[in-house]
């Protein structure tokens, strides 16, 4: 698999980041290897809290997160997904595959890092890939933190405004992933955080994985990943584990999918999920310090 790496300069300027990265190295499932990064903060030997972004941003999504969490005692592990951030790029978009990125997160929580007594937050991507890692190995969460996700099985529409984006972030001919970003808040952000978002992508060359993960995305029964999400779904909406919905109300894209995971998810009974108002996709960036103290609330029980 050839893969690019984007050099560390990139990075100098990305605002409000302090962490610095770590790395590992995993299977690329073709006989080589890929370079992961991750960023963590908190105690070494608190439970961990495995935050995983999504499409198209990367860890710098969860910087006004991590300092809540980590300040109220809990070890807090960012990870970039493969294609993304700090973590290595595969070259062309067929490289990509949901499978693939389950795999490729599954080696990094539990072959490297031997995660256990997770607390998962997931949000887009990370929730389809998270759920798929907390459905295929029960053993190692202990809670989960769906915001702003699903783990679509196929069966149900895509709406409108999803299949806009797709053809948008598939077709154009330079990507500009700040742009993406911005256009998912709620909330202005300034031209350096804008910045930090595209800090990964330093050529298009880069951004093989931005533009194939749209592509990833079940909407047919018959998608390669439909069935293992069915099977995940049926697992977890069964599943005692508890499970904080913590939505925005102004995600077009995800929004409906609050009220069905607070329905039919066993491990959400009995729980207050908060609304974020104000918010849009990416509730992170525009409300992250309010979710992480909604998060620090579930952990407390």
């Amino acid at each position: 698999m050839q893969t690019l790496r984007t050099p560390d300069e990139s990075f100098d300027h990305v605002p409000d980041f302090p962490y610095a990265p770590r790395y590992c190295e995993v299977p690329d499932g073709e006989g080589g290897l890929l370079r992961v990064a991750w960023v963590q903060d908190g105690p070494e030997g608190a439970d961990p809290v495995l935050m995983l972004h999504g499409e198209p941003s990367w860890s710098f999504l969860y910087r006004k997160m991590i300092p809540v969490l980590a300040g109220a005692g809990h070890r807090v592990i960012c990870p970039d997904l493969v294609g993304f951030g700090r973590s290595d790029k595969p070259a062309r978009r067929e490289d990509h595959s949901y499978a693939r990125h389950v795999e490729w997160m599954r080696a990094v929580a539990f072959d490297v890092l031997d995660l256990r007594n997770v607390t998962l937050v997931g949000q887009d991507w990370g929730g389809l890939i998270g759920l798929r890692l907390a459905a295929e190995h029960p053993d190692r969460f202990a809670r989960l933190v769906v915001a702003n996700t699903g783990l679509p099985t196929g069966e149900q529409p895509m709406p409108d405004v999803w299949w806009r984006f797709r053809e948008a972030i598939t077709t154009a001919p330079t990507l500009r992933v700040g742009a993406f970003v911005q256009g998912g808040c709620r909330q202005p952000m300034s031209d350096d955080v804008r910045a930090g978002y595209d800090a990964p992508f330093p050529a298009d060359e880069y951004c093989a994985g931005p533009r194939a993960m749209p592509g990833l995305v079940p909407t047919s029964p018959d998608d390669p990943a439909a069935a293992a999400n069915k099977a995940a779904w049926a697992t977890l909406s069964g599943s005692p584990t508890p499970m904080l919905v913590a939505f925005s109300d102004s995600d077009p894209i995800t929004g409906p999918m609050g009220a069905i995971f607070r329905r039919e998810m066993r491990g959400a009974q009995g729980i207050e999920h908060p609304l974020i108002r104000g918010a849009g996709h990416f509730l992170q960036e525009d409300a992250g310090e309010e979710l992480a103290g909604h998060i620090v609330e579930f952990l407390r029980h």
